[in-house]
């Protein structure tokens, strides 16, 4: 008797990607980096297996999220405008979604993690070169307005450092707001750049 084949017609997602990695975001929030797949899965609404078939690992998890959140920062950062009050804008879109201060340091836990691992370590440096590559076109189009500043390069490079040091800072001692930090810091900054440089 002849049965046929049988095929097999994966179903359809119904969860996205973007889902689960928002998922995993969320529970990095708010556990830090002894976080599981079976929270993200049930913070995602999807079983552990359906994490693990899609991501690998937890390890593979953090390549996408490292990457997606590359994506969406340099996004972010791009739609902040030009001009200072455009580079402005889009330094502090840098880490304006680190939440509260229990969020911030659950997430500099993760980054603690992330450095010991060479793959993340390495997605976290292409991280990091996006993101002063957007600073580096954005002082470039503001030179006029800038005339104190150093070249684009080391300007891009010393704003990136300030944005990044203010973060973990924060996420060590907050106090206040972040984004008002992060504003405060990044103002003194270019408020001196703004001023001629003398001889």
């Amino acid at each position: 008797m002849n049965r046929g084949s049988i095929t097999r017609v994966a179903r359809p997602r119904s969860i996205s990607d973007e889902r689960v990695l928002a998922a995993a975001g969320a529970v990095i929030a708010e556990v830090g980096p002894g976080f599981t797949l079976a929270q993200v899965a049930a913070e995602a609404g999807i079983s552990v297996g359906t994490a693990a078939q899609r991501f690998g690992s937890k390890s593979g998890l953090l390549q996408a999220l490292s990457i997606a959140v590359t994506q969406d920062t340099v996004d972010r950062m791009r739609a902040a405008g030009t001009g200072v009050d455009g580079l402005r804008a889009a330094l502090v879109a840098v880490y304006d979604g680190l939440g509260d201060a229990e969020a911030a340091a659950n997430n500099l836990g993760q980054l603690g993690v992330d450095i010991g691992d060479p793959v993340l370590r390495k997605l976290l440096g292409e991280h990091f070169t996006a993101v002063e590559a957007e600073i580096r076109y954005l002082i470039t189009g503001c030179t006029a307005e800038l005339p104190g500043a150093p070249g684009p390069v080391r300007a891009a490079r010393t704003l990136l450092d300030v944005v990044n040091g203010v973060a973990l800072d924060w996420s060590i001692r907050p106090r206040g707001r972040l984004v008002d930090r992060l504003e405060q810091d990044i103002d003194a900054v270019l408020v001196g750049w703004r001023r001629e440089r003398e001889g």
